[in-house]
């Protein structure tokens, strides 16, 4: 290995996480950094976790006793957290860039780690780097290598959007500061080692698969709402135009009757306000013109409990995304619970969903494509479009603890494997 090469594979001790968001996944994937750091305390001497209030409060009454000294939560002022979370990418970008330097400064870490290095593609283009410290992060939304792996007919908009990102990653890769990409889209990490010069820096990360979780009675009261004799299509977690929760109302009104009597929907979450106004118009339609669809929307954040009790409870679990770019935790949930899926045809939802078995993979884009496929797995049996083995297989090595060990190896943690952090 060349002194360069080993200078960059350095080994970290003192760790840096930065994660301004607090809307989906990130109290529960820093939840796993601290289960690896306690269980693993001889590879690293402190561990910062630079985060918005809300995930500082949660995860100071998670951290055990133990912990306290050798990890330390602080919470981002209520200035940086709006800087961070500007909807404007350039202006979140900087502003993650400027608070990570600040506090690596601050802590005297030796790296630092972007739970969401999406934003930063930018200023680490522009060869932004942190003074010293080495960086690294999970990439989300690569969508450049989107025609390699499956259907894929971009717009106009799609298109430029994907020269952007190209023309951002292959520079990015150059910035000596950046020490590691990890990706959930093992197949963008492939791409990237056969495109890009410094392609080498780009690995692959299973997006973790949560274990169900047992409920008290209460938690089960959702899952028992719908009528045993339906097949229970289901929705879940922050329901928003992205997730499609306006396609699938619609596909709705498009059924036979003679499916809208036989299926029950549940869509379970937090509804976007930007779209509850058209979501209740469309329910309020739906109940005149389809009186015999069974259909229940709970608008609040559910928990894990209540998320395992239904998940359990449906016969397909719909994730009817509209062109979305990146990994799926809902698509683990179906896998976990043994359910099959409904979902996109695109990108790398539709690849893993094909490969492996997980369920049904159309233009749910499109309502009458999307209507078609409820029809098709209530009248035909959702079973046949799952194979319950290769889902099985699917989720037993993304466990919450490689999921940890990963993003400690990449920052070269001593104690993890440190081979693990280069292709």
């Amino acid at each position: 290995m060349s002194s360069a090469r080993a200078e960059r594979l350095r080994p970290a001790r003192r760790i840096l996480v930065l994660e301004p968001g607090s809307d989906g996944h990130q109290l529960e994937w820093l939840l796993h950094l601290i289960d690896h750091a306690a269980a693993h305390g001889d590879g690293w001497e402190t561990l910062w976790l630079v985060v918005s209030p809300v995930l500082a409060d949660a995860l100071r009454q998670a951290l055990p006793a133990a912990l306290h000294g050798r990890i330390e939560i602080v919470a981002l002022t209520p200035g940086e957290t709006r800087l961070c979370a500007h909807p404007k990418l350039a202006v979140s970008g900087f502003s993650r860039w400027w608070v990570m330097r600040r506090y690596l400064r601050r802590c005297g870490a030796e790296a630092g780690h972007f739970l969401a290095l999406d934003h930063l593609t930018l200023p680490l283009a522009l060869g932004f780097g942190a003074g010293g410290p080495f960086m690294g992060g999970i990439l989300f939304r690569p969508s450049v290598h989107y025609r390699e792996i499956g259907p894929y007919g971009p717009s106009r908009r799609e298109r430029l959007r994907d020269w952007r990102k190209g023309v951002l990653y292959r520079l990015m890769l150059r910035n000596s500061a950046l020490r590691s990409v990890l990706t959930l889209d093992p197949h963008f990490a492939d791409y990237a080692a056969h495109r890009y010069p410094a392609g080498h820096k780009v690995g692959a990360l299973d997006d973790p698969a949560h274990p169900l979780v047992d409920g008290g009675p209460g938690e089960c009261s959702l899952a028992s709402l719908p009528p045993p004799d339906r097949v229970l299509f289901s929705l879940f977690g922050y329901l928003d135009e992205r997730k499609g929760v306006l396609t699938l109302l619609d596909a709705l009104a498009r059924l036979p009757a003679a499916t809208t009597r036989r299926i029950a929907v549940v869509l379970a979450g937090r509804i976007d306000p930007a779209i509850r106004a058209a979501a209740g118009a469309r329910r309020e339609l739906l109940s005149r013109t389809r009186p015999d669809l069974w259909l229940h929307i709970e608008d609040r954040r559910l928990s894990a409990a209540e998320l395992s009790a239904l998940a359990r409870r449906s016969d397909v679990i719909l994730a009817p995304y509209q062109r979305f770019v990146g990994s799926s935790g809902v698509m683990l949930w179906a896998a976990q619970a043994g359910k099959p899926l409904l979902t996109q045809d695109v990108g790398l939802v539709g690849r893993l969903v094909r490969d492996h078995g997980l369920g049904l993979a159309l233009d749910v884009s499109d309502p009458d494509a999307l209507a078609a496929g409820i029809e098709e797995m209530a009248e035909r049996g959702a079973e046949r479009f799952f194979d319950a083995a290769a889902a099985r297989r699917f989720v037993e090595r993304r466990t919450p603890a490689a999921f940890a060990e990963r993003i400690f190896a990449s920052l070269g943690v001593a104690g993890t494997r440190d081979h693990a952090a280069i292709r």
